[in-house]
């Protein structure tokens, strides 16, 4: 039925449409249908283009019945993150002051990619303010619900997308990650999602309050429910597998790949922070798939852990963030916003008296975060980029030095904790280096569904007088069934690595009855 076209993932619409057993008109009407079902609960599509939608439906629909030359993507609705550029549309990146009547002159390069392969984009999704915590909500467009469950978030600061393909509402989408934005918000709606290798596709959509440091790049890059969508995104996203654009940034094949040549590493715990009972199992039951499958599977540590949290804080902080500031201006700030400006903006002397403040007060986690605030000047931030490439060299000889022989692939947790409750990326911005040591690091980093929180699994951790602690055992009380994925991290520039991996546990593991079966219906 056409009305359930919304259930048929971006890859499969792509095939029915361009054999003719339905029509992109049908396709679009029922994501737009779907949307209407469900978006009242999510508040996940906050800019629309309906109209135009269904137009350029009906071009497609033409396109096909004359028998010209179809994209990969032809007639296919898509959605957009908010801080991606969409001809015609606002950005506000959640800031009031940024008018929601101002509209972008021509599409994000990627939008275009996207666009010339015959995407349809149905409309922008919401994101954090300024895309700067692991939720989605703001100002300008309120909160996003998850969902799995309204009452937590679906991450972020890509948390729109995430919602709305995790609810049907579309099959494919585009975000953006310097930290995690993508891959945490995959994780906690059951998606998939992947990261490319830093300059691949580089994001150049998001607020300017980074201007200027090159040595971690947001990235741009696809999320949905199928692996095979993000792999078909993330090619048509590059210009095609060998593209003819300058410098070429060449895609291997993942169908080519045997996973059971690899040599696979996995850790369920990165740093100081432990992850939660059910995304530590998630971890070893992808290790035990991957075994089954006849890879050579391997524990491995991953080295400095903490240390790499440390350096994405103090490189993202140099200028104490001033660039944010001047972003901001006079508008409002949400909370969590104004909390980092409000630390984070000290100068060492201030810094000091905050770090000597939380460590009278037993919070010894958020003040090693606070000390990598408050030096502000160039000489620091130099010390910075440098200690970030002898951390970068030391990542990969552990990798090459392997006692099992050298390591293709890493499996580890994308975020230590399961969704957690709206407003709680206030405490929880600080869980461990699991998503930001591939922003540091710049390698590709995915995101593959694998099982969901056991009743047993609710509580993983004792309390605590740390403030982190306590809000992680908020999060995992009351967890039960909802969505962990994993994250499959390959070496720079091979990003078909890691999807042969992705693929083959999705299809390993999407029949077990554990398996985070999206979408959910919540209308």
């Amino acid at each position: 039925m056409a009305t359930e076209l919304w259930k048929l993932s971006a890859t499969e619409l792509a095939r029915r449409i361009a054999r003719g057993e339905c029509t992109s008109v049908d396709a679009v009407e029922a994501h737009i249908a779907r949307i209407g079902d469900v978006d009242r609960s999510l508040n996940a599509l906050v800019v629309k283009r309906f109209d135009a939608a269904l137009a350029e439906a009906r071009d497609a629909d033409r396109a096909r019945d004359e028998g010209r030359s179809l994209g990969r993507l032809h007639g296919v609705p898509i959605t957009v993150k908010e801080s991606l550029d969409v001809v015609g549309l606002p950005k506000t990146w959640g800031l009031r002051s940024r008018s929601k009547s101002s509209s972008a002159v021509q599409d994000d390069p990627y939008v275009a990619r996207l666009r010339a392969a015959g995407a349809i984009v149905l409309g922008k999704t919401n994101v954090s303010q300024l895309l700067i915590f692991y939720e989605a909500d703001n100002p300008v467009y309120g909160r996003t619900n998850n969902p799995w469950s309204v009452k937590r978030t679906p991450g972020g600061s890509s948390g729109g997308e995430a919602a709305l393909i995790a609810a049907g509402g579309s099959p494919l989408g585009i975000g953006t990650d310097i930290g995690g934005s993508l891959r945490v918000p995959a994780t906690f709606c059951g998606l998939s999602a992947m990261k490319p290798t830093q300059g691949r596709l580089p994001d150049t959509g998001g607020p300017p309050i980074f201007a200027g440091q090159t040595a971690i790049e947001s990235a741009t890059g696809a999320i949905a429910r199928e692996v095979a969508d993000v792999v078909l995104a993330i090619e048509c996203m590059n210009g095609g597998r060998n593209p003819a654009a300058e410098p070429p940034r060449p895609l291997g094949d993942p169908h080519a790949l045997d996973v059971s040549t690899l040599r696979i590493g996995y850790y369920s715990r990165a740093g100081s922070f432990a992850a939660a009972p059910g995304v530590a199992r998630a971890v070893e039951e992808a290790a035990g798939a991957l075994h089954q499958l006849g890879a050579r599977v391997v524990p491995f540590d991953p080295p400095y852990p903490d240390h790499a949290e440390e350096l994405f804080y103090g490189i993202l902080s140099a200028d104490g963030v001033a660039g944010a500031r001047a972003v901001l201006g006079r508008t409002r700030r949400d909370r969590r916003v104004a909390d980092l400006m409000k630390y984070a903006s000290k100068d060492r002397a201030g810094i000091a008296r905050t770090i000597g403040f939380l460590k009278l007060l037993g919070q010894h986690r958020l003040a090693r975060v606070a000390n990598t605030y408050g030096f502000q000047d160039t000489s620091h931030y130099w010390q910075l980029v440098a200690e970030q490439a002898e951390y970068r060299r030391r990542f990969a000889e552990a990798l090459d030095r392997a006692a099992s022989g050298p390591i293709d692939v890493l499996l580890g947790p994308a975020c230590a904790l399961p969704a957690f409750a709206h407003g709680e990326s206030r405490t929880l911005g600080t869980i461990g280096a699991y998503a930001t040591m591939y922003n540091v690091l710049g390698y590709p980093a995915g995101v593959v569904p694998i099982t969901r929180i056991g009743r047993d699994e609710e509580v993983g951790r004792v309390r605590s007088r740390d403030w982190v602690e306590k809000a992680a055992l908020k999060a995992e009380t009351g967890s039960f069934g909802l969505p962990v994925g994993v994250q499959v991290i390959a070496r720079p520039w091979r990003e078909h690595v890691a999807f042969a991996v992705m693929l083959a546990l999705e299809a390993a593991l999407r029949k077990r009855p554990d398996y985070p079966r999206t979408p959910i219906d919540i209308a």
